[in-house]
């Protein structure tokens, strides 16, 4: 009966502290879900789980020229405008399928300091999508608010879409995971916040999945 009794105390323990842990990790959070912030403080433990087991940290790479060009492309954007692609001629370009009550959310703030760090030769772009576990229930204007305040994102961000294979699949990445279009990748995102990166020529240089981050060496490397 002792030990029974000490293992909840134990328990109790564990989860006042984790408790308290989630409330200090969110105390400048606004407007979230207890499970976004749960899913805030335990991000560090998943990118670490990830980076030690090897799951979603698949990587790929060549740069063949593109049968379509990525410049005629054009897509809208969360605020309902339209983006052409024909203006991102010059600079990289990362593409990230995106998600507000993903295990990866926290990736956000990476994203948000790469676009700083790179201003002058990258432009990051986020698809929020609900393709995966529907992970990303907002709408857009939930989606552009609850970026701005808890990650302080400015990069752009498209209308809500779907990015995975199907009739409905977003035109862009119909271009990044169709060999036919873009020369050579078919490989499309294995789950949210997978990364594809264009080169100043809109050629397909890179495929990240989820577990690496945008702050990783392998990124960085890839944007030099």
């Amino acid at each position: 009966m002792k030990k029974l009794k000490r293992f909840f105390i134990v328990i109790l323990f564990i989860a006042t502290a984790f408790f308290i842990y989630v409330e200090v990790v969110n105390r400048n959070s606004v407007n979230m879900t207890y499970r976004q912030k749960v899913l805030k403080a335990v991000y560090p433990a998943i990118m670490w789980l990830g980076k030690i087991t090897g799951k979603n940290s698949k990587k790929i790479m060549s740069n063949k020229q593109p049968t379509v060009s990525f410049y005629t492309l054009k897509g809208t954007l969360n605020d309902g405008s339209t983006l052409d692609f024909a203006t991102l001629k010059g600079k990289k370009v990362m593409l990230v399928n995106t998600a507000s009550e993903c295990g990866y959310t926290g990736q956000y703030e990476s994203l948000q300091t790469l676009s700083e760090q790179y201003k002058n030769k990258l432009i990051v772009i986020g698809f929020p999508a609900n393709d995966f576990k529907e992970q990303e229930k907002g709408t857009d204007e939930q989606i552009a608010a609850f970026c701005k305040k808890n990650y302080g994102v400015s990069f752009p961000l498209m209308k809500k879409s779907i990015v995975v294979k199907s009739p409905q699949q977003n035109d862009v990445y119909k271009w990044l995971t169709e060999e036919i279009q873009n020369g050579w990748n078919n490989t499309v995102p294995s789950w949210n916040f997978s990364k594809y990166i264009v080169n100043e020529k809109g050629e397909l240089t890179n495929y990240f999945e989820s577990s690496i981050s945008p702050l990783s060496r392998e990124v960085t490397d890839a944007l030099k």
